[in-house]
């Protein structure tokens, strides 16, 4: 892990790691963790993206607030950190790959022509997930296992046009660290781009947060991309997604004038959707894209459901019971 790496870890929102640890924070300040506290002593200063309780004096930042709430050593806690919002940290890639080697496609691609998917893979997403099969094919989900028999799905990106640009490895052994594994230079952002293509006229394209919300979506009959976290929106993917916002389909756009494209503009301009997860980060995930995405329509999801995912499993439970 090198010092850019590091640094990324420590500018994430001292107040949303918080609140992904379980903490309920208000007005900048919750209950402290690591003493019997009642009166909510533990306070954030986001402007030095820190914490400190003036009762029993622990203090730090979003590295020390992981190791000490976990009791994890730093190295354990820089992992949970990165898993927990999609972070690719260097001691997370094959020893074989050098930093400075660009991610090389070509050498993954043949797995995602004929996916396959091993008892655990399909475990996890037909038994757990409850996911379409038909999305699972969409998707190009595949799966396999390392030499110490550790069952991985993998994942692919593409780019609009179908180019693979990165590659996800999720750990499907609860619990086991490290969840996910990605190849060097893997550029995993905004999730299922290609699904732009199938887009029609006024259609409404929902944004989630992670894959597996985007899967669920996919399944319910719904269009998705998928963003990586909601404790973080980079600017690249703030940026990609202010892009989109003027999108139109990209069949031989290049051969029309000006005039034509500005009709087609108007005509194909995509309505984004999202139903924001049930908690803190989940919110302040919304706000923040509300700003890139003006237009943005919010979704409740029901009381008791607490990501998409959750809803999806929900109303296929009632629909298999009914």
């Amino acid at each position: 892990m090198d010092k850019q790496e590091l640094q990324k870890l420590r500018d994430l929102p001292i107040e949303g790691v918080a609140e992904r640890l379980g903490l309920q924070v208000t007005h900048h300040k919750c209950l402290c963790p690591f003493h019997n506290d009642h009166h909510a002593s533990l306070s954030f200063k986001v402007s030095k993206n820190t914490y400190r309780c003036f009762v029993c004096g622990e203090s730090g930042g979003p590295v020390d607030l992981v190791m000490k709430y976990l009791r994890k050593d730093f190295r354990e806690a820089c992992r949970w950190l990165a898993d927990e919002n999609n972070i690719i940290l260097t001691e997370y890639k094959p020893e074989e790959y050098r930093p400075q080697k660009p991610f090389d496609a070509s050498r993954y691609e043949q797995f995602f022509e004929h996916p396959w998917l091993n008892d655990e893979a399909r475990r996890f997403l037909f038994d757990e997930r409850r996911l379409d099969p038909r999305v699972v094919r969409w998707c190009r989900l595949t799966s396999w296992k390392d030499k110490q028999g550790v069952p991985w799905l993998q994942t692919p990106y593409y780019d609009r046009d179908g180019r693979l640009i990165g590659i996800q490895n999720r750990n499907l052994v609860k619990g086991a660290l490290p969840r996910f594994r990605f190849p060097q230079g893997a550029e995993c952002s905004i999730y299922n781009l290609p699904v732009l293509n199938l887009l029609k006229p006024g259609e409404t394209l929902f944004i989630t947060e992670g894959c597996s919300d985007c899967w669920a979506m996919l399944s319910a009959g719904h269009k998705a991309i998928a963003i990586p976290s909601a404790t973080l929106l980079k600017r690249k993917d703030a940026e990609q997604l202010s892009i989109l916002n003027s999108c139109v389909p990209s069949v031989a756009s290049d051969q029309r004038s000006s005039a034509q494209f500005s009709i087609l503009n108007s005509q194909f301009s995509i309505r984004f959707a999202m139903y924001p997860d049930n908690d803190v980060p989940g919110e302040r995930l919304f706000l923040q894209l509300k700003e890139v995405l003006p237009s943005l329509v919010r979704y409740q999801l029901p009381q008791g459901c607490k990501d998409f995912s959750d809803y999806y499993l929900t109303t296929q439970k009632f629909l298999k019971n009914s």
